[in-house]
């Protein structure tokens, strides 16, 4: 087949957050692990992205027509700091996928840009392929997500605290927008009084992401509407499955309402709201429980950047700004509360909430695994008390007595999620050449809510000599 027809999109519209660059060149590129059903879904050719010319396309070394390969600028408050230079140290924007597939390919760890900020603007296969394993089990529990095409060994070595061998990961997602795209933006607004290029990239983003917009009556205040409706959307999602982004940057917030960037990312296996594994947020500022408030503060930043376009008048704009992130905590927790319902088999009620409450509350004193807590709950719902500690005998029998259906409790609660444990032994192996491991992991995670026989490994926590689990950026 030939290459895959990509345009330029935002290099074009947006030329000012947009540095051409070219990818550097791997010197012996070779398929670590390939999506085949997501190339298909997108309309390529898995056989053909397997050969040189396929591999120099996934790598950013076989350019189509009409594409334009840009390293996206962007700004960012970083554990609550204002960066205001940031961008695509290590990544590259290939295009979009033209026809019915708008999609960004994206590269990671594809070389240095001019965003470097002094990095090598390389990845190791460990992280690359953390991110491919971790976006794909996001995807199968139906989270929005980025999602993960190819993972490419380079054949040269990145050097970290010891050689490893280099990788590239080629991504796919509806658009690599975040809010530090528009804190960029505001900031050259604000210190130049021209709101031009801010209007551009807001048509821009209302264009790919929330056409409906453009009929409001304030299309840029119906943008910011849509994007806290997504994310409170997004956050109550990643609570109901235990995950913990790790590092919620504003950089890291996507305007679409995808989850993006798997650095110090994981599940949380014992329930625990203070749950953090980034081996850098020593205060818990990104913890598991925290992640709700962190994401209504980003909001408030996006928010300031749109100021000027909800109206003229500044005191009519705040107000519109301070009324709607008001409501994004009910917004989010009548998400959350309508979600763990369903994960508890109850319909809506004072006593479920409180039951709710109550169980959440054993759990943290207990130290009981998230995800298996559900899928054994459930089995007792079918009389198999010995499920669940005896702890929870009192709470056990007042929830039976609601009558919960535990039919639909399998329907919404995982079997299989990527254990820290297991992801950190298919990466280490992966970093040795065996991929074997890796592709049982990503099997088992692929149907998360399907108990398969031979899989009890998959579904168990992690053992007691495993520790504590931290994480890092990958960089």
């Amino acid at each position: 087949m030939a290459s895959p027809i990509l345009t330029a999109d935002f290099a074009r519209e947006l030329p000012e957050l947009a540095q051409p660059w070219q990818a550097a060149a791997p010197p012996a590129p070779k398929l670590l692990v390939l999506n085949e059903e997501l190339a298909i879904e997108l309309g390529l050719d898995p056989q053909w992205l397997n050969t040189p010319d396929g591999l120099n396309f996934l790598t950013g070394n076989n350019i189509p027509d009409g594409a334009t390969p840009v390293a996206q600028a962007y700004a960012g408050h970083q554990f609550g700091n204002y960066v205001p230079v940031l961008g695509d140290g290590r990544a590259l924007l290939l295009g979009e996928l033209a026809g019915d597939h708008r999609r960004d390919i994206h590269l990671k760890g594809s070389g240095r840009t001019p965003f470097a900020r002094g990095g090598d603007g390389l990845a190791a296969v460990g992280p690359m392929l953390r991110e491919y394993v971790i976006s794909e089990a996001m995807h199968a529990l139906g989270i929005p997500t980025t999602r993960a095409l190819a993972v490419v060994a380079t054949g040269a070595p990145v050097q970290r605290e010891t050689p490893l061998p280099g990788a590239v990961l080629t991504r796919v997602a509806a658009s690599h927008l975040r809010v530090g795209s528009f804190q960029l933006v505001a900031q050259q607004a604000r210190s130049t009084g021209d709101l031009g290029l801010l209007r551009r990239l807001a048509d821009h983003a209302i264009d790919r992401h929330y056409p409906d917009a453009q009929h409001a009556e304030n299309p840029y205040f119906a943008l910011f509407q849509a994007v806290l409706d997504g994310q409170a959307s997004l956050i109550a999602r990643w609570m109901h499955v235990g995950f913990v982004h790790g590092v919620m940057n504003t950089d890291n917030m996507t305007i679409s309402g995808e989850t993006i960037d798997y650095g110090p990312c994981a599940f949380m296996e014992a329930y625990d709201p203070a749950t953090v594994f980034s081996s850098i947020d020593h205060a818990g500022r990104y913890a598991y429980g925290n992640q709700p408030l962190v994401a209504q503060w980003n909001l408030a930043r996006f928010a300031e950047t749109l100021l000027p376009l909800f109206s003229d008048d500044e005191d009519t704009a705040l107000t519109m700004a301070v009324d709607t992130l008001e409501g994004f905590m009910p917004r989010y927790h009548g998400l959350w509360s309508a979600g763990m319902l369903e994960k508890f088999g109850l319909s809506a009620g004072m006593e479920a909430a409180a039951l709710i409450d109550q169980a959440l509350a054993l759990m943290n004193e207990h130290r009981v695994d998230y995800t298996s807590f559900f899928r054994n709950l459930a089995r007792a719902g079918r009389g198999d008390t010995a499920a669940l500690p005896a702890a929870f005998g009192d709470w056990l029998a007042r929830w039976r007595a609601m009558g919960p259906d535990v039919e639909a409790m399998d329907r919404v609660n995982p079997v299989y999620i990527p254990r820290n444990h297991l992801v950190e032994q298919a990466l280490t192996a992966a970093t040795h050449g065996d991929l074997e491991p890796t592709q049982k992991l990503l099997d088992a995670i692929s149907e998360p809510f399907c108990e398969r026989d031979g899989l009890a490994d998959y579904a168990a926590p992690a053992p007691p000599e495993f520790g504590h689990y931290r994480t890092f950026c990958g960089t």
